[in-house]
């Protein structure tokens, strides 16, 4: 197949993804107006969240103890650039972040409210008995391993895999970020991620597949720009 006609699939795929094969969703919009909303809050709250978050890091740009840094990471003592941080300084920083995690934990909690009570799940979560096969085939295709993308769905397997990873990665950021503010009141979730040293490390590590998760999602929706459209205006009926 000419790369012209591997083309001409993959815009296929992106253009009858967007609509969902399954019955329950006809009438809904591909992407419902609570779904949009809280996408484009996200954005905004995790911007701002992890630039406060580099703001406090900032303080002490180190991993480790101090006397005993962990020496696989190569950047102790290097504070994040300037620009990519708000607050100002700590006490800054430490306002913006607490704040902006309430909003995000309120954003969050409607979100699941909706996807769980309107069934959302069913065509969005990762289901390991009926998208792993697929997902393993979108990622050879995408290697250019596969000539052709697996059959056109709602999500692909791999988008879905994508999208619940992220979602466990916030939880982890949430728990790790509640152990490091009260370790001495949350001593119990504290230990669970092995102290306050290692859960600095949880949440660093965190932020940066947040930030690589962002920088993916938006190359590829800018690949597909039917789908991101979709996110402004709800996209087709089903």
């Amino acid at each position: 197949m000419t790369s012209a006609a591997q083309g001409g699939v993959a815009m296929k795929w992106a253009e009858t993804a967007a609509a969902p094969a399954d019955s329950r969703f006809r009438g809904r919009r591909a992407q419902p107006l609570t779904i949009r909303i809280n996408h484009w809050l996200n954005a905004l709250f995790i911007v701002l969240m992890a630039s406060s978050g580099l703001e406090i890091f900032a303080a002490y740009p180190s991993l480790g103890p101090q006397g005993a840094q962990y020496s696989w990471y190569p950047w102790q003592g290097v504070a994040p650039p300037a620009w990519s941080r708000v607050g100002g300084w700590l006490a800054g920083g430490r306002h913006w972040h607490f704040a902006i995690a309430w909003l995000l934990v309120l954003n969050g909690t409607v979100y699941l409210a909706y996807f769980f009570g309107r069934g959302e799940w069913r065509r969005r979560m990762f289901l390991p008995a009926r998208d792993a096969i697929n997902a393993a085939r979108m990622f050879g295709y995408y290697l250019r391993v596969r000539r052709n993308p697996p059959p056109p769905e709602f999500y692909n397997g791999l988008q879905r895999l994508a999208y619940s990873s992220i979602a466990i990665v916030i939880v982890l950021q949430v728990l790790s970020g509640l152990a490091i503010y009260k370790p001495v009141q949350l001593h119990w979730l504290l230990a669970l991620f092995g102290g306050y040293d290692s859960a600095r490390v949880v949440h660093l590590l965190g932020l940066a597949f947040i930030a690589l998760f962002v920088l993916t999602h938006v190359a590829l929706a800018l690949l597909h720009p039917r789908e991101l459209l979709a996110m402004i205006t709800g996209g087709p009926r089903g």
